[in-house]
Parts: structure tokens; sequence; C-alpha cells
């Protein structure tokens, strides 16, 4: 092979190492661009999802309000079976009983005060929520929430009324657990639908207490109390 040829096939072979190199290089960059553009992508779609979120659901409420609420419940529905017992009424003995109207009423004041303690504790714990991650509470999403949530509550308060005028007493706590849970689920659409769960339990509680009359106590503290314990700490290491 003369000079010449030699020349010629090792100027040829620096043209290819060139280019085959210049193609390497503009193939990382296209492939680190597009790794860099669908990382940026899905971050511009997590971003605007969770503005929609935020826009579209109540994420304000607190694990903590469902623990306080639960232990409300649960500490209230004790008080109430002392109560029975110091009034000479044996809760669980399946008979059915007749209670005096000042007996009456005085559970009803202790109902009052549960919820009323329940319902400090969701919003001071809601606030407290609000204000470390900078969210909104009374927006449009809150009102729906809270509309969607009244309306089966308002109506199982009348039937509980409705129960109490006839001396019904026995399907006070089976009408306060359903409707309570078709609140919950009817609210999910507004706010973490892990509270539909809470909701369904509910109901499921409730169904089962028609089917254990007098013992309605018992499955009160267990819807109003240990359930809402529980679910109350699910959400809050959930969404902690």
């Amino acid at each position: 092979m003369t000079k010449k040829a030699v020349l010629e096939n090792g100027f040829f072979f620096t043209i290819n190492s060139f280019f085959i190199c210049l193609f390497k290089k503009i193939y990382n960059f296209a492939v680190q661009s597009t790794l860099f553009m669908d990382k940026k992508h899905q971050e511009d779609l997590s971003h605007i999802r969770s503005m929609m979120e935020r826009s579209s659901r109540f994420i304000s409420l607190s694990g903590l309000s469902g623990v306080f609420a639960g232990l409300t419940a649960l500490l209230g529905g004790v008080y109430v079976y002392f109560l029975f017992k110091d009034n000479g009424i044996n809760y669980f003995d399946g008979q059915a009983k007749l209670y005096s109207l000042d007996f009456v009423f005085e559970l009803l004041y202790v109902g009052i005060v549960i919820l009323f303690f329940a319902l400090f504790f969701g919003i001071v714990f809601t606030i407290r929520k609000s204000k470390k991650y900078g969210l909104p509470i009374w927006t449009s999403t809150t009102k729906n929430m809270l509309f969607n949530l009244a309306i089966p509550l308002i109506v199982g308060g009348v039937f509980c009324v409705a129960l109490l005028v006839y001396k019904m007493y026995v399907l006070i706590a089976p009408v306060t657990l359903l409707f309570y849970g078709l609140g919950l689920i009817n609210a999910e659409k507004y706010t973490f639908t892990d509270i539909k769960y809470l909701g369904f339990c509910e109901l499921i509680l409730g169904c089962i207490s028609l089917f254990y009359l007098g013992y309605g106590l018992l499955f009160w503290i267990l819807g109003f109390g240990i359930l809402h314990i529980v679910y109350g700490l699910l959400v809050f290491k959930k969404y902690k």
C-alpha cells in the first residue's frame, strides 16, 4: 500500500471517528434532555394535580380531630353507662325500659356536651393544620362539604326527635350511626377519600345494631368512639 493510500485511510478513519463521537454526544444530549423534560413534565403535572386537589377538596381536616372526637365520645359513653347504673338501671339486661322525662333530658344534655367538644376539637385541629401548611379554610369546597354532610345529619336529627317523641329510644343509637355514615359518604367527594371508609363502617355497625336492640350504647361507643380514634390515627399517619 502506497504512502498516499495510507494517508487517505487515516484521514477517512479520523473523519469517521469524529462523526461517530459527534453522533454519540448528540444522542446522549438528546436522551438526557428527554429525561430532564420528562422529569420536569412529571413535576409540573404533580404540581397541577396538587393545586387541583387543594381547590376541589377540603384537605385541612386533621386526623387528630377524629382522634379527639373519638376520645370525647368514648368518655361520654362511659359516663352514660355509669349514669344508668347510678339510676338503678341495668342497661345490658336485655329488657325493655321506660325512662322518666327528666332522665331523657339528662341524656340529651350529655349528648349535646359530647357533640360540642367533638366539634370544638375538630375546629381547633383543623385551624392548626391550615395555619401550619398555609391552607385556606372557608372556601366554596368547605361549604360544599358541610352542605353534603349536613343533609343526612339534619334528616337523621329530625328522625331522632320523632323517636324521642314516640318514646322509641331503642332505635336512636342505630339511627344516629346510619345517618352519620350516610353523611360521611355524601361528603367524601369534597375531602379525603378515606372518610368514605369510615362512613361504610358506621353504616355496617348501624345495620348490625338494628338486630341487637338494647345494646345501642355499646354500638354507639364503638361507632363514634373506637372507629373515630382508629380512623383519626390512620389519617394522621398518612397525611402528616
